[in-house]
C-alpha cells in the first residue's frame, strides 16, 4: 500500500507526542523507546492501550479464521451500526478485546485532496479499537482495527466515515465496562465544535513520507 486518495475511508493518522507525554497521559509505560509517527498507516506496527497497558500492534484486523494475514488491508476499520451484527466484530467486542488508539490527528481525502483533522481543546485522543490475537503454531500475532462512526459537521464535506473519537472520561471506560452492550452509546460522532480540518499537501499520500511537514496547513 504505497499511498492513497479518495474512495473507502482510508486509514491514516499522526502520534506525534513524544514518550514521555504519551506515557503520562495514559499512565502506562511503553517499555521500549518510541518514535512520533506522523504518517501511520495500515500494515504497520503502533502502540496501542490495552486494559494491561501499551501493546504494540499491526495495524488491520486478521482474525483467527483468516487463511492469510493479507485479509488485515480489508479490516482497518469497523463500523460502529455493525459491530454486533458481524462475527469478526462481534466476538472481540462482546469479550472485552477493545483497545485506545492514540492520536493526535487523522487523515481523509475528498477529491484526491487530503486533509488533517485535530481536536481543537485536546492535541492527544484516542480512537476506539478492537483486537484479537491470532496463533499459528507458536507465532503470534496482534492486530487492531479502528472503529468508524457517522461523521459530524466537520467532516460531512470530506467523507461519509470518521473514527470513534473518546472522550478524556470514556476513555477507562471503553476498555473494562463490564458489559459491552452499555458501550454503544459511546460510539457516536465526536463534537464538531471541538474539530478542526485542513488541507495539507499530498506527500502524505505515500507512506514512505514521515515527517513534520506532512501537517502543515496548505494556505
Amino acid at each position: 500500500m504505497a499511498s492513497c486518495d479518495n474512495g473507502a475511508m482510508c486509514g491514516r493518522f499522526s502520534q506525534i507526542k513524544a514518550q514521555q507525554d504519551l506515557e503520562h497521559y495514559y499512565g502506562k509505560s511503553l517499555g521500549h523507546p518510541y518514535r512520533p509517527n506522523f504518517n501511520a498507516a495500515p500494515s504497520q506496527t503502533v502502540p496501542v492501550v490495552t486494559a494491561q497497558g501499551f501493546e504494540d500492534m499491526r495495524w488491520g484486523l486478521v482474525p483467527q479464521w483468516a487463511q492469510s494475514d493479507r485479509v488485515g488491508y480489508s479490516m482497518i476499520n469497523a463500523r460502529a451500526e455493525t459491530l454486533t451484527e458481524r462475527r469478526t466484530f462481534k466476538q472481540p467486542f462482546l469479550s472485552g478485546q477493545r483497545c485506545l488508539v492514540p492520536a493526535t490527528s487523522f487523515y481523509e481525502w475528498h477529491d484526491k485532496v487530503p486533509f488533517a483533522i485535530h481536536l481543537k481543546r485536546r492535541d492527544l485522543f484516542s480512537m476506539a479499537g478492537l483486537f484479537v490475537t491470532r496463533h499459528d503454531g507458536d507465532t503470534e500475532l496482534k492486530t487492531f482495527t479502528i472503529i468508524t462512526t457517522a461523521p459530524n459537521a466537520v467532516m460531512r464535506p470530506i467523507h461519509d466515515r470518521m473514527p470513534v473519537i473518546l472522550a478524556r472520561s470514556e476513555e477507562q471506560e471503553w476498555l473494562s465496562h463490564d458489559d459491552p452492550l452499555d458501550l454503544v452509546p459511546l460510539l457516536d460522532p465526536y463534537d464538531a465544535d471541538d474539530m478542526e480540518a485542513y488541507e495539507v499537501g499530498k506527500a502524505v499520500g505515500n507512506i514512505k513520507n514521515n515527517y513534520p511537514e506532512l501537517l502543515t496547513p496548505i494556505k
